[in-house]
């Protein structure tokens, strides 16, 4: 992940799941009654509050009830829950906006006239901050958005309408006519003494300019995205609201719209037992990133690979960035059935080496041969390093095959970063000096393995799932070891459910487990699961739990995998899988279009406000009665 894909992944923070819409409208009418007792003077402070539900609640009660339906029906996907926060936040704008009249009014020549016009302004707000939500959720467009986002604002100006003088001042209908829709009689004074036809026009007037002041907005911040991408910001927007905070699967649906083919290495290590020829343990290795974030795209991969296996799965993290994301979680099931057809035609092997242990520069390596085929295992621990790119993985890989080996399963251990900070955040791509020193570093180990002892491999594995959780940095795997005695030599494999580790935290497992003299080589792993990412961009191994709580569990899943020695057969195959990833480039591209937004939103949203501001002003001067 580069700074720039982090600085967007860090928005999820901000974004909360939508309450259920019954809390919000109780909160709304709760916030409408005491909103009545500030701004009506009758005299009792119940009749205060009930006028303050009635005219202040009600509109935001009709908006949470009728929102959804009205939408839906014209095509939209807002839900009740996000519809009730839209009306309670709305509401909130409004008694904001009166409150700060009323006080200026206090305090200055202003009448009560004043405080209804900043009334206007507020509604025709409603109307503007609703149609933006509603066109970016449910992407529905302009005029069609405009019935749902007005619902609101138009309840308000019904009841404005009916509890005035209006309709007897433009003389409605016959008398019946108004005696059914004229009750100013029952309105505070506050209302019926200031409402006039002129307001309702007013009202239409700065709502339309706020309407146009949206679309244009949009328009404008929409217009890169379209260009480069292909795609509407709004697609996006809706996509990761609705992911975060309801957990709904929209945002694939874009990234659908911006993958592109890839072809990808599945890469299946299996043993065995001697004696029956049950599988005990199963590594398997796509050469795709799990991510993006949650459950999304491939983002809970390590646990969907874990539960096809019929030993112990040990799903580690493979040389991909985000550019290998998959776009939609149904994208899995492709390298779930590619990892059966490799696992179909292993064929096992009684024979292995020792593991060997290489260095170049920052890169090392771990490597233990089966049977002519090899895992290795590259860290650039103590030095932080998050992502390594494809290609560099692809070409680490091909000069260890051409240096004696035959199939290569070459595992990222992600197991050093120091989170969000600084620029690069440690992405060894191809070119850098980093991509140099692994490829070294795999064609040193596929060179010693050749020279090493061979005997007959004893395997025995550990598990826990642990008591930590997402929110902790650990995955729903937990925590996994296998040792490997070979030529009385045992090497252990660690692997942690998480998204990298804290800096140092892997040399003080490593440290502990060697400690012990039974472990003669150690690599930790983490299989970087994105479900730890939903709310934070960061969630590292360690930045959550305690370190000496998590190094004593390694140590005594592994004694336990250690006690779990047995003869076994070990064999490797890999097979290719066709599948729709984020592409080239499209990650950074997506996240700087996004962070873009960001930046320049905030700017544009100010002057569009002033403007719009402006000349609602302007309206007001010109309407205001000679």
């Amino acid at each position: 992940m580069t700074a720039t894909q982090s600085d967007l992944a860090d928005l999820s923070r901000y974004i909360f799941r939508a309450p259920k819409w019954y809390a919000s409208v109780t909160f709304a009418l709760l916030i409408a009654a005491v909103t009545g007792v500030g701004a009506f003077d009758s005299a009792y402070v119940l009749q205060d509050a009930w006028e303050g539900v009635f005219f202040i609640g009600l509109p935001t009660v009709v908006a949470s009830l009728f929102t959804t339906p009205v939408d839906r029906r014209l095509g939209g996907q807002l839900t009740y829950n996000r519809a009730s926060l839209l009306a309670l936040t709305c509401e909130v704008l409004v008694v904001v906006v009166l409150t700060a009249a009323g006080s200026i009014a206090v305090f200055t020549s202003f009448g009560q006239q004043f405080v209804f016009d900043a009334l206007i302004v507020s509604l025709a707000s409603v109307f503007a901050l609703r149609l933006l939500v509603v066109m970016a959720v449910s992407r529905t467009s302009f005029l069609v958005s405009t019935v749902p986002a007005g619902i609101q604002t138009g309840a308000a100006a019904v009841l404005f309408f009916v509890y005035s003088e209006t309709v007897r001042i433009l003389e409605l209908g016959g008398p019946l006519v108004q005696d059914v829709l004229a009750r100013p009689e029952k309105a505070p004074s506050e209302i019926s003494s200031v409402v006039r036809p002129r307001d309702f026009i007013l009202l239409a007037a700065v709502s339309g300019l706020y309407a146009l002041g949206v679309y244009g907005f949009l328009v404008v911040l929409d217009r890169p995205w379209r260009r480069s991408l292909g795609v509407s910001m709004l697609d996006f927007l809706r996509g990761f609201i609705g992911h975060v905070a309801e957990g709904t699967r929209e945002l694939e649906d874009f990234f659908e719209q911006i993958g592109e083919d890839a072809v990808v290495p599945v890469t299946v290590l299996s043993f065995r037992r001697a004696d029956d020829g049950r599988e005990k343990a199963r590594f398997v290795l796509p050469m795709i990133h799990p991510g993006p974030m949650g459950e999304i795209g491939g983002g809970n991969l390590p646990n969907r690979v874990a539960t096809e296996a019929e030993g112990l799965a040990f799903p580690p993290h493979a040389t991909a960035g985000h550019d290998f994301n998959l776009v939609t979680e149904r994208e899995v099931d492709a390298i779930i059935d590619t990892a059966a057809e490799a696992y179909d035609r292993i064929e096992y092997s009684d024979a292995a080496t020792q593991s060997v242990r290489t260095r170049s520069g920052d890169a090392k390596m771990l490597g233990q041969s089966f049977g002519g085929d090899a895992l290795l295992v590259a860290t650039y621990s103590p030095e932080f390093a998050d992502d390594v790119e494809y290609a560099v993985g692809l070409s680490a890989a091909a000069e260890a095959r051409s240096n004696g080996l035959d199939d290569v399963m070459l595992v990222d251990a992600h197991n050093c970063n120091n989170g969000l900070q600084g620029e690069d955040l440690g992405h060894v791509y191809p070119g850098s000096e980093r991509s140099f020193q692994m490829i070294q570093a795999a064609r040193a180990a596929a060179t010693e393995l050749a020279a090493v002892d061979v005997g007959r491999p004893h395997l025995g594995v550990a598990w826990d799932e642990t008591d930590w959780g997402p929110l902790d940095g650990i995955g729903p795997l937990g925590i996994r070891a296998a040792v490997l005695e070979v030529a009385d030599q045992r090497t252990a494999y660690v692997l942690v459910d998480g998204n990298n580790m804290e800096p140092g935290l892997r040399d003080r497992i490593v440290d502990a487990i060697q400690a012990t003299a039974t472990i003669d080589a150690v690599e930790v792993m983490t299989t970087d699961t994105h479900v730890v990412n939903q709310v934070e961009a960061s969630n590292q191994v360690g930045e959550a739990i305690d370190d000496d709580e998590l190094v004593a569990l390694v140590e005594d899943l592994v004694d336990e995998a250690a006690a779990d020695l047995e003869p076994v057969e070990a064999g490797m195959a890999s097979e290719r899988a066709d599948v729709t990833v984020f592409g080239n480039d499209r990650t950074e591209t997506l996240a700087s279009h996004a962070n873009a937004v960001i930046a320049m939103g905030a700017a544009l949203a100010g002057a569009v406000i002033l403007a719009v501001t402006a000349i609602s002003v302007l309206i007001f001067f010109l309407a205001a009665p000679t």
